[in-house]
């Protein structure tokens, strides 16, 4: 693999952050460039990076200069604001193209890569231009992801298989920036991932995006593992439903606007369909209030109308644009 930059966006989890940096300390595969974004802009996190970036340059030696002249493969990347994951995403694939990257893998920082994770996915790249590894889950088992997209209702498909057959990957028409690797092709075609999402389906319209100009895979092996605990409950016997706030409740709607739009400009939106997929979703979550949250349903409902009728005014908007492509 040419030139693979691993980049993280962090806010506010600075001992997630140093576990995650320690774990890429322990990669078999020295990547081209760490890039980290900081949705916080503090110290500690500059800090962090600072003593990182001695201990990878110590382990690993000066790498091949990147478009700007330097040699360092830690990159901090501050945010004057909180841009979201969303934002911070966009901004350290940003940073890590300007620099000359061939290859993308993007994570949040409450996770540890495996050692083998960057070796593993290369054994992959000859093949598709979206890899997507399987993750373990924070107590050690497999986490299984939605990794298929119901383009007209514009949802996760809940119905996907979990199982591989004979070790080949599967066709997926998403990504999850919790370890997707991809291509330059990718940001060259697509553009940059969206910043306007600010959390939320933002990784599952680029996926799809991507997924409509190159080959996206869903590789069986492990490459990560979950290091944040995050209640849920069990639905199946692979399936969970998380628990999440308000806050992200309100995007979770707010932000199907933007999937419609994405859908519009590829010929997949149809307007009843994707209303059945806004009602199953406000459905969903009201399920997650009450079993999972088990707070009142009142504030998470008006969060979910709040974000129902921006998303309205975003597929109304006339000056809207997708994302343009750099290549």
């Amino acid at each position: 693999m040419d030139r693979p930059a691993i980049v993280i966006v962090t806010f506010k989890r600075q001992d997630l952050l140093e576990g995650l940096l320690a774990s890429i300390l322990q990669s078999t595969v020295a990547p081209w460039r760490i890039v980290v974004v900081d949705n916080e802009d503090s110290p500690e996190t500059a800090a962090i990076m600072e003593r990182f970036a001695a201990d990878a340059d110590a382990l690993w030696g000066p790498t091949e200069p990147d478009a700007e002249g330097g040699t360092a493969r830690a990159v901090y990347v501050p945010m004057a604001e909180n841009t979201g994951g969303s934002g911070g995403f966009s901004a350290g694939v940003a940073r890590a193209y300007e620099l000359g990257a061939e290859w993308f893998w993007v994570m949040d920082d409450d996770v540890a890569i495996e050692p083998e994770g960057l070796a593993r996915l290369d054994a992959w790249t000859d093949r598709a231009d979206v890899i997507q590894g399987c993750r373990y889950d924070f107590d050690g088992g497999p986490f299984f992801w939605q990794y298929r997209f119901w383009e007209g209702l514009g949802i996760y498909n809940p119905f996907a298989k979990s199982a591989f057959e004979d070790g080949q990957p599967k066709p997926v028409n998403v990504m999850c920036f919790e370890g997707a690797l991809f291509s330059r092709r990718v940001v060259d075609v697509c553009g940059l991932p969206d910043p306007r999402f600010f959390i939320y389906w933002d990784d599952a319209v680029y996926g799809y995006v991507a997924s409509r100009h190159l080959r996206a895979i869903l590789v069986p092996d492990f490459v990560l593992s979950r290091r944040r605990e995050v209640r849920n409950i069990s639905v199946g016997s692979v399936r969970q439903l998380n628990s999440t706030s308000d806050m992200t409740r309100y995007y979770i709607l707010r932000n199907r606007g933007y999937i419609a739009r994405y859908l519009r400009e590829y010929g997949d939106y149809n307007r009843f369909a994707f209303g059945l997929g806004t009602a199953a979703t406000f459905a969903k979550e009201l399920i997650r209030i009450a079993a999972v949250d088990r707070k009142s349903i009142v504030s998470g409902t008006k969060r979910l109308f709040k974000g129902w009728r921006d998303a309205r005014r975003i597929y109304r908007d006339p000056s809207w644009e997708p994302m343009p492509p750099l290549g």
